[in-house]
């Protein structure tokens, strides 16, 4: 079996398995400056046909392969109206019944035109975990990097998620603040979880694949990266303001150095031993050197 797919295609890691059915190509936001995930000129936004949609998942029913899980992509497949989620969702029903769960990214700003009945309908018909990057809780980082999303927008996004009875898995990035807002990201970052409850919370280390130029213009040429040592101590500041109930947590992501995994709050106490001891012993085995760090 064969799909046609405009590369590059990006999956969260818990997708290695699924079904990739790229419904949309690139995003269509695409102004964060820490993400070059779909710069690429081949990734110009686009929505994908119900009818090459259809072609797809018949191509996959004749091949008789079997899928547990489908995660639609590009980036933004919630960018698609109701109606066109309600189609897709209503092909993959057909064409692919003994499908367990369906997934896809999830900007907040893309949830304002859908109501918590029609989530809940989605919801019903299988579409039941969104993969949120919230990046921060903090409003002045939010605006820094333009993700054109606030505190209260990611909030309202999680909760509508929660309402319609969807699972959320929301990615915190670690040092996206620098050393200058570092703490105030943390804090801030913490109290929107808090706040929200997710069902899974991810971290990892904001990276620039092609260079921080982009990036460095909205911090005006001062944004300092954060060494080793410093990530260790935001990871700290983050834990310790986390007042979570039953969130799978996991810092484990190829680009993080030291990896953490545990269930907030029950491991509270154990994750932040891990992290502290982290701190105060750099050269440690337990911490990934750079070479074996990827992204």
């Amino acid at each position: 079996m064969y799909l046609e797919y405009i590369e590059p295609v990006f999956r969260p890691p818990s997708e290695a398995n699924s079904l990739i059915l790229q419904v949309t190509n690139g995003c269509s936001w695409n102004n964060c400056t820490f993400c070059d995930m779909y710069t690429e000129p081949q990734k110009k936004f686009r929505p994908k046909s119900l009818t090459d949609i259809e072609q797809e998942l018949q191509l996959i029913e004749r091949s008789g392969q079997q899928y547990r899980r489908i995660f639609l992509a590009d980036g933004d497949a919630m960018s698609l109206s109701f109606k066109r989620l309600h189609g897709i969702m209503s092909l993959i029903n057909k064409y692919l019944p003994d499908t367990q769960r369906v997934s896809s990214y999830c900007l907040p700003r893309n949830l304002l035109n859908k109501t918590e009945d029609e989530l809940l309908q989605l919801q019903t018909m299988g579409l039941t975990l969104m993969y949120v990057g919230c990046e921060t809780g903090d409003d002045l980082l939010l605006e820094k990097v333009q993700k054109g999303e606030s505190f209260d927008s990611s909030l309202i996004a999680l909760t509508k998620i929660k309402n319609a009875r969807m699972k959320s898995s929301v990615m915190i990035l670690n040092g996206l603040g620098g050393t200058k807002y570092s703490e105030q990201h943390a804090i801030n970052s913490a109290r929107l979880m808090n706040a929200a409850q997710p069902d899974y919370l991810a971290t990892l280390v904001v990276t620039f694949y092609h260079g921080e130029e982009r990036f460095q213009q909205a911090f005006g040429g001062n944004f300092s990266a954060l060494k080793p040592a410093e990530l260790f101590n935001e990871m700290e500041i983050l834990l310790q303001h986390l007042e979570l109930e039953k969130t799978i947590f996991r810092s484990d992501h190829a680009s993080n150095y030291l990896i953490l995994k545990g269930i907030l709050g029950r491991d509270k106490d154990q994750l932040l031993k891990q992290v502290q001891h982290a701190i105060h012993n750099q050269n440690s085995t337990n911490l990934r050197q750079e070479w074996q760090r990827g992204f």
